[in-house]
């Protein structure tokens, strides 16, 4: 690898789902897994294509119960090319003799490059060089180059060129005894010549699916239909000569009926690939809008973590590109990449928009109004529960609904489990944070007076209905929820699920609840009488606010912030033991669930829930929440809550590692880089255990982006300037990057050796304010800043 390629070498079976995984191409319309075109779906293969925000609802039979799931979709696969030579088989890595295999994916012109040579029944050996991409300037098309080279003979090939409709959703294990078949109504057909097509439909959602592929080559050939009833082919007998290439070129166009301005996908994608130009007219668009994304993300980092960082960044743009401004979506924990998690949006915007809100604020809106566009099914759901406000789900889909599944599997035990997570309801203030964030970074207030306001409104008005008052205590508290940690779902022994008191979610409800009040202050007095109204709001109400965010209980033990309540009477686990028994244990959960025992006893948390707060807020805002709260959290008493929950966590996400990566830059910067070494090989080593091959965690892969660019610069937008409170390591003290600020394009951040520089373009837009300790400098358009770090301490 380099900073603009990722190769692999040889054919490993056993690797084959993660590198298909790792390779996929998309354009932030739709996406198509690394698999190869010759290769269907199986135990090593996956060859999935998904489209943004195209989601089915289907019904299974588990444990004697119906249970309904909605999943992202996957959609015809329009790879499928294969060969065989005259009276061969056709050529595949698992039935013949490969005599080389190799990948390319270049980054910076976003293609994937194959190389292979077949050996045949009869000895002969025949070269292969695919080159593929997702069409990033026009959304609808994809690619497919082969170029065949018969070496040390001549004779007739037969290719095969298919839309395959037989597909179904069986890329992850553990879902497959569930319902899978999505598609139906497949029809095939032929168009012009060197034209097939196929059409169909989901089942329940009845999205239509229109597909298009035209296979033209540089040789004369005969060609002839080959279409079953689910699967339009076409053959192409072609004529080699001993070491002369021939091409062949698959363009092809998706529609759904999705898409805005068109009335039949089918027709679209006909029409589309039909006046689409020659591979390398196509080629040279696609890489020029590659190259314009990659300038307004621009990304320098020295050393070995620099390729790492520039493979996640393409895997956010591929999946996050401009053209999701345009849709109806939200942000995909595994991306377009795979189908775990059913392609649902969980919190993952959490990790996601505060990279994108500084290159790609366009997207960032949309994707906040995918959630606005939601707002009222959240609140028909807190009013289905009998709260007031917007109660938006854990897990949300194509309306809004929460599709958190019932029951989940656990494969150690093969037991399947009630699933409580759906209590996670503190994505609400998730989605109230990113709104927040947004704005100060975009500066969009019209966003934040309209859309925002609103949606901070009513998630203020479901924490404060929430919590209840507590005479004995004289706090407010919020009881029977799950936080971030996951793993605690319940009290040892409990009848019930839930907790009381999450820390997290306390804090951040009483975060949502004051800044609720400070957009309505601050509202110009139309826009704010007009919310008023439309929402209903009384000063009663925010009289209950202003009372509640500061009046939420904290609980603490051992001079240290718990978790929730009771946390520090749950028993201690034998760490040590357990690694012993079972070396990796991450999932602790179904250790010991398949042992017949809880996670629920112990003091043993999947990944980072009180330590989320030192994520989410600088120390200076962190100690203001506390005090507000009446605590005073000195670093003191911050370091001794990170050291505790440090030693009881087992990392069983790959956000875990991000998250304490990023606090312990500030807290213990001698042992931040393990974690944040960690958090960037999570997808390419799949420390995970075989998550990545069921698509990669969108939300880390941000994560470490932003790790650079906030995390460890302590950049902030808040107040109208760009605050810096750098943290250097030893392992990241050289890099630079380029950001969007407030309608300044291309201000240029850079830090080595103890300075901190910062450049803004030229440009119509006012100065920018650029605070750094206790020193604030104001640079004009044009013009930059030289700055000296303060000396820190370790």
């Amino acid at each position: 690898m380099d900073d603009l390629t990722w190769e692999y070498e040889g054919y490993h079976p056993a690797q084959e789902s993660l590198r298909e995984s790792l390779c996929t191409l998309g354009n932030g319309y739709f996406a198509t897994r690394g698999a190869a075109p010759e290769c269907t779906a199986d135990s090593v293969h996956y060859p999935g294509t998904y489209a943004a925000g195209c989601y089915n609802r289907l019904t299974s039979q588990v444990a004697g119960r119906q249970v309904e799931n909605e999943d992202m979709v996957n959609l015809p696969n329009w790879l499928p090319l294969r060969v065989r030579t005259a009276g061969g088989t056709w050529l595949g890595p698992d039935s013949h003799r490969l005599l080389d295999h190799r990948l390319r994916l270049d980054l910076l012109a976003g293609t994937l490059e194959r190389t292979a040579r077949y050996e045949d029944e009869e000895g002969r050996s025949l070269a292969v060089r695919q080159l593929r991409l997702v069409h990033m300037a026009d959304p609808h098309l994809a690619l497919l180059r082969t170029e065949l080279t018969a070496e040390g003979w001549s004779g007739t090939v037969e290719v095969e060129s298919a839309l395959d409709g037989t597909i179904t959703n069986s890329g992850v294990e553990r879902y497959r005894s569930l319902a899978s078949r999505h598609l139906t109504d497949v029809r095939t057909g032929t168009g012009k010549p060197d034209t097939i097509w196929l059409r169909c439909r989901t089942t329940t959602s009845e999205t239509g699916i229109g597909m298009a592929a035209r296979t033209v080559t540089d040789v004369p050939v005969m060609t002839t239909d080959a279409h079953t009833p689910e699967r339009a082919a076409q053959m192409l007998g072609i004529a080699l000569a001993d070491g002369r290439t021939v091409t062949v070129d698959k363009t092809v166009a998706l529609h759904t009926s999705r898409d805005p301005a068109v009335e039949d996908p089918l027709d679209a994608a006909v029409d589309r690939v039909g006046r689409a130009g020659d591979f390398e007219t196509l080629l040279d668009t696609h890489r020029t809008a590659w190259r314009q994304l990659w300038r307004n993300a621009e990304l320098d980092v020295r050393g070995g973590v620099g390729p790492i960082l520039r493979l996640h960044l393409f895997h956010v743009l591929q999946t996050l590109s401009p053209h999701t401004a345009e849709l109806d979506v939200g942000i995909p924990a595994r991306g377009l990449h795979g189908e775990a998690y059913r392609g649902h949006v969980f919190w993952d915007e959490l990790f996601v928009l505060p990279y994108l809100n500084l290159h790609f604020p366009e997207v960032s809106r949309a994707l906040l109004t995918y959630r606005h566009r939601r707002l009222e099914r959240a609140r028909r759901s807190a009013q289905d529960a009998g709260r007031t406000g917007a109660m938006y789900p854990w897990q949300s889909g194509s309306d809004g609904r929460e599709e958190t599944q019932e029951l989940h599997l656990n494969p150690r035990s093969g037991r399947w489990l009630p699933d409580h997570s759906h209590l996670q309801h503190h994505v609400g203030s998730a989605v109230a944070y990113n709104v927040w964030q947004y704005c100060e970074a975009s500066g969009d207030t019209e966003f934040l007076h309209t859309k925002g306001a609103e949606m901070l409104v009513q998630i203020a008005r479901f924490w404060a209905g929430l919590a209840g008052y507590d005479g004995a205590l004289g706090r407010y508290r919020i009881r029977g929820v799950v936080g971030p940690d996951e793993y605690h779902d319940a009290y040892p022994d409990a009848a019930r699920p839930g907790l009381d008191d999450n820390t997290y979610t306390n804090v951040t409800a009483a975060w949502v609840l004051a800044r609720a009040l400070d957009v309505l202050g601050e509202m110009p007095e139309l826009l704010r009488r007009d919310l008023v109204e439309r929402t209903g709001l009384d000063p009663a109400e925010l009289d209950l606010w202003h009372d509640v965010s500061s009046g939420l209980h904290v609980p603490f033990h051992d001079g240290v912030i718990s978790q929730f309540e009771g946390y520090g009477d749950l028993a201690e686990l034998d760490w040590e033991g357990y690694r012993r028994r079972y070396g990796d244990i991450r999932r602790l959960d179904r250790i010991l669930e398949a042992e017949g025992d809880s996670v629920n006893r112990y003091q043993a948390s999947k990944q980072a829930d009180v330590l989320m707060l030192g994520y989410l807020f600088s120390p200076a805002e962190l100690g203001a929440l506390f005090r507000r709260l009446g605590h005073e959290v000195d670093d003191a008493l911050w370091r001794r809550t990170v050291d505790h929950y440090l030693s009881r966590t087992s990392h069983g996400s790959t956000l875990s590692s991000l998250v304490h990566g990023w606090v312990l830059g500030r807290a213990r910067r001698a042992e931040a880089w393990t974690y944040i070494h960690e958090a960037l090989r999570g997808d390419i080593a799949d420390l995970q255990g075989g998550t990545t091959g069921e698509g990669i965690h969108l939300g880390a892969m941000a994560g470490t982006l932003d790790l650079v660019q906030r995390g460890l610069t302590g950049l902030e937008t808040r107040g109208g300037a760009l605050r810096f409170d750098p943290v250097p390591l030893p392992e990241l003290s050289e890099y630079g990057f380029s950001i969007r600020y407030r309608g300044h394009r291309g201000v240029q951040v850079h830090l080595d050796a103890g300075r901190l520089s910062v450049s803004v373009p030229a440009s119509d837009e006012p100065p920018v304010d650029i605070t750094l300790a206790d020193r604030t400098v104001t640079v004009a358009p044009g013009e930059s800043c030289v700055l000296t770090l303060p000396e820190r301490r370790q």
